[in-house]
């Protein structure tokens, strides 16, 4: 992402061992998508009713190499084929789900 010209925060660089909630709260805060290979977020988010960030994608598949998440997000992006905000995105390697977590 960052070599496709993303501004990019990481959180294992940046603020290692935070909680779940303390990353949406970051990303709450700093207005930040939060892009993870980690199930948790959508039960946080929807069963316990946290405090949404902007949006989260989640990447069900981890892909067939350590960059396939990366990839797969740039190619979406530069397609122009999905809008991300207010909702948690579930990306595999042949679907998409949007399950949007605000009213529009």
């Amino acid at each position: 992402m960052r070599n496709g010209g993303y501004d990019v925060k990481s959180i294992q660089e940046e603020l290692p061992s935070i909680s779940d909630e303390q990353v949406i709260a970051v990303a709450i805060a700093n207005r930040q998508i939060i892009l993870t290979l980690d199930s948790d977020y959508g039960e946080i988010i929807f069963r316990y009713q946290h405090p949404e960030p902007p949006a989260v994608i989640y990447f069900r598949d981890k892909g067939d190499n350590s960059l396939f998440a990366g990839e797969t997000l740039l190619l979406l992006l530069r397609a122009n084929e999905l809008r991300f905000e207010n909702t948690f995105t579930v990306i595999e390697k042949s679907s998409i789900r949007k399950r949007p977590y605000k009213k529009q």
